[in-house]
């Protein structure tokens, strides 16, 4: 976090959070009531105090206040920052790139998301280009358009099948997930609200 905000919590630890004021959509841009943070230095000042508490909610440190996260899908949202034909790289929204990837999958709606030591995420719809390069079979083979599309099928599907994903190096299967177990499956609350009785701001 930033020093501003680490010297802002000392001086004053016990102002009420705020809930319902900002949201995370899922290409990666902060809403503030529903409008899109288009300047970038207020965009990067989020993401560079954006934590996680004990019951994972996320949360925007301002200052000794703390701004509870709407998130449109997950926690996270990656882009594809490799040339086009170059090895797949990510990087997340708050400009952290990782060095793996632990876990992939697709929903059913196709949705990529991609679990890493930065957190899970889904990749950015517009990056799809970039990142359909890396779909590999279990054995790290090329795949061909029509068979890509078939295994890409079956995995939505929640069927079994031989995908996988290549990353620096690496290479992780991709499996199936449903949108709605993603929340509880990977720990974190999309929605917070404030616990009853404590008070907040709006």
């Amino acid at each position: 976090m930033d020093d501003l905000v680490l010297r802002g919590m000392a001086k004053w630890p016990n102002v009420p959070a705020v809930y319902g004021w900002l949201a995370l959509n899922r290409r990666g841009e902060w809403l503030i009531k529903g409008e899109v943070v288009s300047n970038p230095t207020i965009s990067a000042f989020i993401g560079r105090n954006y934590e996680r508490d004990g019951d994972g909610r996320w949360f925007f440190q301002n200052g000794p206040q703390r701004v509870f996260v709407e998130l449109g899908y997950t926690p996270t949202v990656y882009r594809a920052v490799n040339d086009a034909g170059a090895p797949l790289e990510l990087e997340s929204h708050t400009g952290a790139r990782p060095a793996s990837i632990a876990g992939a999958w697709l929903d059913e709606d196709g949705t990529l998301l991609l679990d890493t030591a930065v957190g899970v995420g889904v990749v950015h719809d517009r990056d799809l280009d970039r990142v359909v390069p890396a779909f590999t079979d279990d054995r790290s083979r090329r795949l061909g358009d029509a068979e890509l599309d078939d295994l890409m099928a079956r995995v939505q599907r929640g069927e079994d099948a031989p995908l996988a994903i290549g990353y620096l190096g690496g290479t992780m299967r991709v499996g199936s997930v449903r949108s709605h177990e993603v929340p509880a499956r990977f720990g974190f609350d999309p929605s917070p609200v404030p616990p009853e009785g404590h008070p907040e701001c709006t």
